[in-house]
C-alpha cells in the first residue's frame, strides 16, 4: 500500500483513531493562529486598531505603514511564534497517539504539519477573539514552511524576496508564496492528501489578496517603503 492510498485508508476507515488526534489538531492550530500579533500590538498596547487604518488588514504590512517603530517587531515575533506553536504542538499531540497517525503512517507527521498550518492560518485569518477580521496569513504561513521541509521554505521565500526586492511590491511577492506552495508540495510529498491541503492553503492565501491582485493588474498597488509614511 503506497502513502498516499493508507492515508486516505487512515483518513476514511480509523475512524474516532484518526480524526481523534486531526481535531485536537485543529483546535489548537485555530486556537493560536487567533493571536494576531498587529491586532493585539495595536489595540491592546497602542489603543489604536490597525483595521481602522490603510488597507484596513491586520497584517505586518499595514501595521508596519500605519504604525511603523519597534512594535514592529513585537508584531513578527507574535506570528511567527504563534504559527510554529501549532506545528510543534501538532507532533506532541500525534506523539499521544503512537501507532496511529504518526508511528502507523509513513505520511502522518507531514500531514499533521500542513494539517496544523491551514488551521492556524484560518485563525489567523478569521480569528474568532477579533470578529473574525484578521490578517493574511503571509508571515505565520512563511513561518510554518520552515517546519515543513527546507526545500518548500526555500522555493516560497526565495521567490517572495527576490519579488519583493526587484519590485517593491510585497503583495506579488505573497502572491507567488500562495501561488508555489501547492507545487513545490506535490513536488516534495507526492501525496494526494497532502497536496490538496497545500492547494487549500495556497487558495486562501490568494484569495486574501484578491483585492492587491487587482491593483497589480492595473498598476494601482502601492509599493513597500521603509519609511513609515506621515500624516
Amino acid at each position: 500500500m503506497d502513502h498516499a492510498v493508507s492515508l486516505w485508508y487512515a483518513m476514511t476507515e480509523w475512524g474516532a483513531d484518526f480524526w481523534l488526534p486531526a481535531l485536537l489538531i485543529a483546535a489548537v492550530s485555530y486556537f493560536c493562529g487567533c493571536f494576531n500579533g498587529a491586532v493585539i500590538v495595536s489595540k491592546y498596547i497602542l489603543r489604536d486598531d490597525v483595521r481602522s487604518h490603510g488597507s484596513g488588514n491586520a497584517g505586518l504590512t499595514n501595521f508596519y505603514r500605519t504604525f511603523g517603530g519597534p512594535l514592529t517587531g513585537v508584531v513578527i515575533l507574535t506570528d511567527v511564534l504563534k504559527a510554529l506553536a501549532a506545528l510543534l504542538l501538532s507532533g506532541v499531540i500525534l506523539r499521544s497517539f503512537p501507532g496511529q497517525l504518526l508511528w502507523g503512517n509513513p505520511d502522518g507527521a507531514v500531514f499533521g504539519k500542513y494539517w496544523a498550518a491551514l488551521f492556524c492560518l484560518l485563525g489567523h485569518m478569521f480569528p474568532c477573539m477579533f470578529h473574525f477580521k484578521g490578517g493574511k496569513g503571509i508571515l505565520s504561513g512563511g513561518a510554518a514552511v520552515f517546519l515543513i521541509d527546507w526545500r518548500v521554505a526555500l522555493v516560497v521565500w526565495g521567490g517572495f524576496i527576490i519579488l519583493a526586492v526587484l519590485t517593491k511590491y510585497v503583495s506579488l511577492g505573497s502572491v507567488w508564496a500562495g501561488a508555489s506552495f501547492p507545487f513545490i508540495s506535490w513536488y516534495c510529498f507526492p501525496n494526494a492528501v497532502i497536496v490538496v491541503l497545500a492547494f487549500i492553503i495556497g487558495g486562501l492565501i490568494l484569495w486574501q489578496h484578491r483585492a492587491n491582485i487587482k491593483r497589480l493588474l492595473t498598476g494601482t498597488e502601492s509599493k513597500f517603503s521603509l519609511h513609515k509614511k506621515k500624516d
